[in-house]
């Protein structure tokens, strides 16, 4: 029988261990490491990632002292106390078969405390503190510190430790020229900035043994001014192969760079070539990070011989059971990361528990159980957008008999809409992903039905999911002939002028100024300034954004910077894209009439002065004003003579809270009434 994807399921002999296929669960903190009772729900989110297939999990960053933590109280791996705690993880994994790798992280200037710590007293960019400068009696110490704590992650029972040499953190800000203006035996020429991560790596082995896994996470792209060149990386990868690292693992930009990483908008797989540039270089296994968010993906970049291993993070918080999945040949049953760090990162940097916006189980698999149900339900839901298409997947695989009504043609409610924004084409995966789950599990899914209260009888319970209905605004002129909403821009394709104003800052302004600027493909490397030659220090080159296609305004009637409440890791990214497209965003403003001659309004003043009236003269205006729920069948139901009896009715995602759509709101939302039902 064909084995599909013969070069991801091919085991990987390290020597002295053979691992059972090339897939490493990457890092990803998840905030359990510092909850109370927090080890037993991570033991059961690692657990059900080894029964889903990993070959090997690294866990989040541990720091090796307290100022190396990444904040106060941060995880650390120091005691005794602690060492029975990580017990409670490396078991369950062992229990399952599975190997599990502890990282080691020193935060370095990134460390949300006032007691960070670096080679040079030179503040981060994404950081208020001046970090203090180690002496050279606390740079020993440090390296002291992660061979302890590697020595304890062995005795705590795991298989190897991953040393955090990459990310913009404390040993790769040793490592650089900008951040190490060292003078002593740590800093100034190349060899003396690398001393740290090769001695921390051959202390290390030292302390653990032959035996041991130990990564190290290699920055091969910095992503900021004065970042190591590529001969420099080759040096430190050299070196740290002869210290005695067993992988080596791709790092990709620093926290701080300007350019994305990581997000929906870099392309899958999109920076697996860096890795490449490794190969023949050095002896050991590279592994290759980064958007590898398929198996087709991951296949491709072991066969054309970029790397010898991947790295999935956030696409095994989507899908446990990716690898599982893909060794059965039924990769379409794969519920695919979207890139949008909605629940993940952006939990992650707020200090809340990591979960996944299409897999709210992530992280919580002791809360949120999804288990067979007692009672067999019949259950009528309507609307398929993400709310619905959650419900009814998570309810059918529960046992209950589900019917799906849909207005539209197909399923996918606001993600049809999200799908054909530039650098959300992902979206489109997660429709894919409920399709196929709606008819393996036998959903009644019925399309293009507007249901009535006459197509909901019979049914135990009652679901509606039934969305939302756009905000018009009061504005003069509102009914003109150049006014168009959101949805008939996206989902209708209404035609649209050079010169466009959007009101409405929120995340769909946003979206529909991101969806006007770009009439082609994007050149990623090109727009954000990547050399792909890797002949410039960082590997950074002059960004070079396409040529937009309209002139377009975004506007908002609150004060303040427009775009302050989208994603914490994500949203720099959109505004740098829309400054890029030469968008001119306008805050504070008062819309006054729209007519033949465009928009008029009344906005602030430069420097505070006077607002000043003035039109725009635009084509088209497209309003982003904001939404409500839609909810005229759920009041048909309970008013209106239509009585529903003892027949339960739910309102889930748009239709239950429509500020600002929330798909993440929505799939967890469903996901719980499905648990609640029992």
């Amino acid at each position: 029988m064909t084995v599909p994807y013969p070069r991801l399921l091919a085991p990987l002999d390290l020597g002295f261990t053979t691992l059972p296929n090339r897939v490493l669960m990457g890092s990803m903190h998840t905030g359990l490491e510092e909850l109370p009772g927090g080890f037993e729900r991570l033991a059961a989110f690692y657990a059900e990632r080894v029964r889903g297939g990993v070959g090997l999990i690294v866990t989040g960053g541990t720091g090796p002292s307290p100022e190396g933590a990444t904040h106060v109280g941060g995880a650390v791996l120091r005691t005794p106390e602690e060492v029975a705690r990580h017990r409670t993880v490396t078991e369950a994994v062992h229990a399952e078969g599975g190997r599990i790798a502890l990282q080691i992280l020193h935060a370095g200037r990134y460390a949300r405390t006032a007691d960070a710590v670096a080679p040079s007293p030179l503040r981060a960019p994404i950081s208020p503190v001046v970090p203090h400068e180690l002496t050279a009696e606390e740079v020993e110490r440090t390296i002291e510190d992660f061979a302890r704590t590697a020595a304890l992650a062995r005795e705590a029972g795991y298989d190897g430790v991953e040393i955090m040499g990459s990310e913009g953190y404390l040993i790769n800000e040793f490592v650089a020229e900008e951040t190490n203006h060292r003078t002593d035996r740590w800093g100034g020429a190349y060899d003396n900035r690398m001393r740290l991560p090769v001695e921390i790596v051959r202390r290390v082995r030292e302390r653990t043994g032959p035996d041991f896994v130990l990564i190290y996470r290699l920055s091969v792209l910095d992503l900021v001014p004065g970042g190591s060149t590529l001969e420099e990386v080759v040096a430190l990868a050299r070196a740290v192969e002869a210290a005695g690292a067993t992988l080596l693992n791709t790092g990709i930009g620093w926290h701080e760079a300007r350019i994305p990483t990581i997000a929906t908008v870099v392309p899958r797989g999109g920076f697996s070539w860096v890795t490449r540039r490794l190969k023949g270089e050095v002896g050991i296994p590279l592994i290759a990070v980064n958007r590898i968010s398929t198996p087709e993906t991951a296949e491709r970049i072991l066969a054309d011989g970029d790397a010898d291993m991947v790295s999935l993070a956030r696409p095994l918080l989507a899908d446990p059971d990716f690898v599982a999945k893909a060794a059965r040949g039924r990769a379409d049953t794969i519920n695919t990361c979207i890139a949008c760090n909605q629940a993940c990162l952006d939990h992650t940097f707020a200090g809340r528990t990591a979960s996944c916006l299409v897999n709210p189980r992530a992280g919580h698999e002791t809360l949120l159980r999804l288990g067979p149900t007692r009672r067999a339900e019949r259950i009528g839901v309507v609307g398929a957008g993400p709310a619905g298409l959650a419900f009814a997947v998570n309810a059918a695989e529960a046992g209950h008999a589900v019917t799906l009504f849909e207005a539209e043609d197909r399923i996918g409610g606001q993600f049809l809409m999200a799908l054909r924004i530039p650098g959300k084409e992902e979206y489109a995966e997660t429709l894919r992903y409920y399709g196929v789950r709606l008819a393996e599990l036998g959903v009644d899914v019925r399309l293009g039905t507007a249901a009535g209260p006459e197509h909901l009888c019979g049914f135990d319970r009652l679901v509606l999911a039934t969305g939302v209905e756009p905000r018009v605004p009061a504005i003069e002129g509102v009914e003109h002939p150049s006014v168009v909403g959101y949805r008939d821009v996206l989902q209708h394709g209404a035609p649209v002028g050079r010169r466009v104003a959007v009101l409405g800052a929120g995340g769909i302004g946003f979206d529909v100024a991101e969806f006007l600027l770009h009439s082609s493909g994007t050149d990623f490397y090109r727009a954000w300034g990547v050399d792909t030659t890797l002949s410039t220090r960082g590997g950074l080159a002059v960004p070079r954004p396409e040529r937009p296609a309209r002139e377009v305004w975004l506007l908002q009637r609150s004060p303040g910077k427009p775009g302050a409440g989208l994603g914490r890791t994500t949203g720099w990214i959109h505004r740098a894209s829309l400054r890029a497209g030469g968008v001119r965003a306008l805050s504070g403003v008062t819309y006054r009439r729209i007519d033949d001659d465009g928009l008029h309004l009344t906005a602030p003043g430069p420097d505070g002065a006077e607002p000043v009236e003035q039109v725009l003269p635009v084509d088209t205006v497209v309003l982003c004003t904001g939404q409500e729920p839609l909810r005229r069948l759920h009041d048909e139901l309970l008013g209106n003579g239509h009585d529903t009896g003892a027949v339960p009715v739910h309102l889930i995602g748009g239709a239950d809270v429509a500020a600002e759509l929330d798909a993440k709101r929505a799939i967890r939302q469903a996901t719980e009434l499905v648990a609640a039902l029992g």
